[in-house]
């Protein structure tokens, strides 16, 4: 996609945050919770754990910002252009502003926040809420884009991470104590450690959490494998992609606290791509669900590279993430560009060259 004539990407940038400024709600527990980020915790033992959705094809027809059910139009009507370029998003956190900005300089959106990539394919790769400050403002773009961008011929389409399951978690169960493995736990208070805004649950609607809910965990999309997590934690739940899909919706649907918990856990692991056996680890994965290379959002690029070890140890300009992070043997593409931590939130086209 070509940005606009004359204009440049700073340009670009600075126009579209004017144009999707957003109030800066504040967070009563602080801008990022009491987590030492991205080292998701669970309450009780302070676990961390190195962490995961994806509307499918009868997902096409959205919520049109809670008013109604709005139908897409038919993709065939479109299908003699054929697919169109695909593209990858990794976490948003809450940050709309910076959103809009990298959708609108990548050329997917135009300057009034409308889908403006014909048949172009965008993958969000989960991890919408939580530590930003309108997380529920990114889900809601994110169903209005699937419903503009089906119509033109193209999709919009997304994965479940481990902050959907965390808010779903703290709105179905709240308090109730959770079984943690290693002490009392709830998903409130997970929430809470890990960023949770009181303005996102205060505006959190029952399309928000049915949209949620209905997220898929895993897709394979032109050789590229698509997870949140950065762990090999899929496998516990299937192997083929339909299967782990199936497992995770069945999960959500019989409501058990221990259970949503335990999906939770595993999806917050992470690193398993990074040290000695990465790249095998990737394999397993690619072995199992099909592809040739993974893409994952959930652990920021600066912690891959070692550059950061907790929120305490950024540097005042924060980490410097210029792009998406290619390592294990090539095998793995990380999108995490650390946007909660003052580094960037990733927008790329696939494939993406070693």
């Amino acid at each position: 996609m070509t940005q606009g004539a004359g204009q440049g990407p700073e340009v670009e940038r600075s126009a579209v945050l004017r144009d999707f400024r957003v109030p800066a709600y504040v967070n009563e527990t602080g801008p990022y919770g009491h987590s030492t980020h991205p080292g998701d915790v669970v309450p009780a033992h302070q676990e961390a754990y190195p962490e995961g959705y994806t509307p499918t094809e009868q997902d096409l027809p959205v919520i049109d910002h809670g008013d109604g059910i709005q139908a897409a139009a038919d993709p065939a009507e479109h299908a003699e252009d054929g697919p169109g370029p695909l593209y990858v998003v990794g976490d948003v956190h809450g940050y709309l502003d910076e959103l809009m900005a990298a959708l609108h300089e990548k050329g997917l959106v135009d300057a009034a926040g409308n889908w403006s990539a014909g048949t172009a394919r965008l993958w969000f790769l989960g991890d919408f809420t939580d530590r930003g400050p309108d997380g529920i403002g990114v889900i809601d773009l994110v169903m209005r884009l699937s419903a503009e961008a089906a119509a033109a011929g193209g999709y919009c389409k997304a994965l479940m991470g481990n902050h959907e399951l965390l808010l779903l978690g703290a709105k179905r169960f709240g308090d109730t104590p959770v079984n943690s493995g290693a002490g009392t736990a709830t998903f409130q208070a997970a929430w809470l450690l890990n960023g949770g805004q009181k303005t996102d649950m205060d505006r959190l609607q029952d399309h928000h959490l049915q949209w949620m809910a209905r997220l898929d965990a895993v897709e394979e999309v032109d050789g590229h494998l698509l997870v949140h997590s950065d762990t090999t934690a899929y496998l516990d739940y299937g192997d083929s992609i339909e299967a782990v899909n199936d497992t995770v919706r069945e999960t959500l649907t019989r409501n058990d606290a221990d259970e949503v918990w335990d999906l939770f856990r595993k999806l917050t692991k992470r690193f398993s791509f990074r040290d000695e056996g990465g790249a095998d680890h990737v394999r397993s994965l690619l072995d199992t669900y099909g592809g040739t290379r993974i893409v994952h959002g959930h652990s920021p690029i600066p912690y891959l590279l070692g550059e950061v070890g907790s929120e305490d140890d950024k540097e005042e300009s924060g980490p410097v993430v210029e792009g998406p992070h290619v390592y294990a043997d090539g095998l793995a593409i990380a999108m995490d560009g650390g946007v909660t931590m003052a580094g960037k939130l990733l927008v790329q086209q696939l494939p993406l060259d070693i």
